[in-house]
Parts: structure tokens; sequence; C-alpha cells
């Protein structure tokens, strides 16, 4: 078709933890073969890009790293819905309200954070916990949770179009997958003040600053996450502080503004290397985004 410049953004990847060997050896041998026809590869964290680095899709040089950018200010704003998500749960201000947002797919380990939050209703009774999402394995993940004793503790509320209602209610809100690239669910909570405790995985170190801006754990351990979980429960100085760094943080990086600068300079770096000029203006020049 005569396009003179090809990008392939990687918000993520499906290259390990999703499908079985077979699938995933086939798609690393399809996305090598793509990086070859492509000008630019570009990731939204650095943790992306080195793992389809390690993967063989292609060399670290050939990557352009490019944070996502958000329209965060129905985030930020989020006050002001204060109390709508606990009057219409029908549960007190003092009682933790923990929460995981996202699709109910295996990569997102749904079980890790009910089995997580069984040991936390051990030690915070009055604990409720809320699962925001949809996805195949919504029964399963019902029934789990009455296995283990959470039927009265847990709500699934399925897909939610209020986020800024969400987030507001919540205490905490988990990321417990075992892959990810930049989770939009963790940025919004940040900007909502919501503190964050997540797995060690993908981009998430990227995005959260260990003990500074959120908490960290490793994959796979339940009880370690409970324990993340239950001290910011009972530690509310030690969760605001996070909270409040958090938010600066993500307003630092994170906003719809910044990525659109960062996008359009790359774009014009890229034209003018195929001796594209006409119409553009003199910005190619401009220093790349971070690679």
């Amino acid at each position: 078709a005569g396009v003179p410049v090809v990008l392939h953004t990687y918000h993520g990847h499906v290259l390990s933890g999703y499908y079985g060997r077979l699938r995933t050896t086939g798609l690393r041998v399809m996305e090598r073969g793509l990086a070859q026809i492509t000008d630019r590869l570009i990731t939204v964290s650095d943790r992306v890009r080195d793992d389809l680095v390690e993967f063989g899709v292609a060399p670290v040089e050939r990557f352009t790293v490019v944070p996502l950018g958000l329209d965060l200010a129905p985030m930020f704003a989020s006050a002001a819905h204060r109390g709508v998500l606990r009057r219409e749960l029908g549960v007190p201000d003092r009682v933790p309200v923990i929460g995981i947002i996202g699709r109910l797919f295996p990569v997102k380990n749904h079980r890790l954070f009910l089995d997580a939050a069984a040991r936390v209703a051990e030690r915070h009774p009055e604990a409720r916990f809320l699962v925001v999402g949809d996805g195949p394995l919504r029964t399963d993940l019902e029934q789990h949770a009455r296995k283990i004793g959470l039927a009265d503790r847990v709500i699934f509320t399925g897909w939610r179009h209020d986020l800024p209602v969400i987030y507001e209610g919540l205490d905490l809100l988990v990321v417990s997958s075992v892959n990810e690239g930049t989770p939009v669910s963790a940025i919004e909570a940040m900007a909502a003040g919501c503190p964050v405790v997540a797995t060690r995985v993908g981009g998430l170190p990227d995005l959260v600053d260990d003990g500074r801006t959120g908490q960290l754990v490793p994959p796979g351990d339940a009880e370690v996450l409970a324990h993340a979980i239950s001290t910011l429960v009972a530690d509310r100085t030690q969760a605001a502080r996070l909270a409040d760094a958090a938010r600066v943080e993500v307003e630092r990086r994170f906003l719809a503004s910044r990525l659109v600068d960062d996008v359009e300079r790359l774009y014009l770096r890229l034209l003018a290397a195929k001796g594209i000029t006409a119409g553009v203006r003199n910005e190619a020049s401009a220093e790349e985004p971070v690679s």
C-alpha cells in the first residue's frame, strides 16, 4: 500500500503465561517475522521491551518505550463520589474494602486474590472484597469463593462504567496477575488516591516503586500478598502516604498530553529518517522518547 512507516505498539504481550508451549512458540515465531517488516517497535514499559528482546522478537535497538498516557481527570476528581459505593453496598466507612479490577481470565490470577482474601479475612473479619469485571472464569471463581468461605465477603460486580466511584470506595486495589504490560487499573487507582498492592511481574515494577508509591509482592504467593494487604489495612497512615506519592507520580508520568507529545516526536523523527518533510513541522530533530 506504500505506507512509508510501519509501527507496532505492544501494550503487553501473550508470549508467556497465556497459552501452552506449542501455541506460545508459534506466536513468538510470528512476532519475529512481523518485526522484520516493521520500522519501529513501541512498548509501554521497559519491562515489556526487555521481555520481547528476551523472547527474540527483535534486538533492543529496534524498540522505543513510550509509557501510557491517559485522561486521568475523572480519577483525580474521584473524591466527589465519596461514600457512593459504600452506600450502594451497605458497607460502613470503617470497614476495609479491597478490590481487583479486570477481565476474569487466567493471566489475571483472580484465584490468588481470593486465596489471599481468605487469609486477610482471618485477620480482619469485617473486610469486604470486590471483584470488578467479567469473563469466562466467573463461575469458577464464584465457586472457589464459596469453597474457601468467602461467599458472604466477596462481591462480584461484573463490569462497571463508574470507575471513579469504585476507586473512591476502595481502601486498596490489588493486581494479582502472572503477567502484565502496564495495567490501566493500577494507574487509575493511583490517580484516584487508592493504594496499590501488585505482583512483581511485567511492567508493574516500572509503574510501582515498591515501598514508595505502592507495594510489590512475588507472584503466586497468597500468604505474602495477604500480609501486604493486611499491613496496609491496619496502617492507614502508611496507606495514605503511599497513595499520596503515587498520585504525584502518575500525574508526572501518565497524562494523555505527555503521550501525545511523545508519539508526535517519534512519528516526526521516523518520517524525517525516510526523507518525508512536506507539511511536517520542523520538530523531527526533537529528542526521541525514552528508549
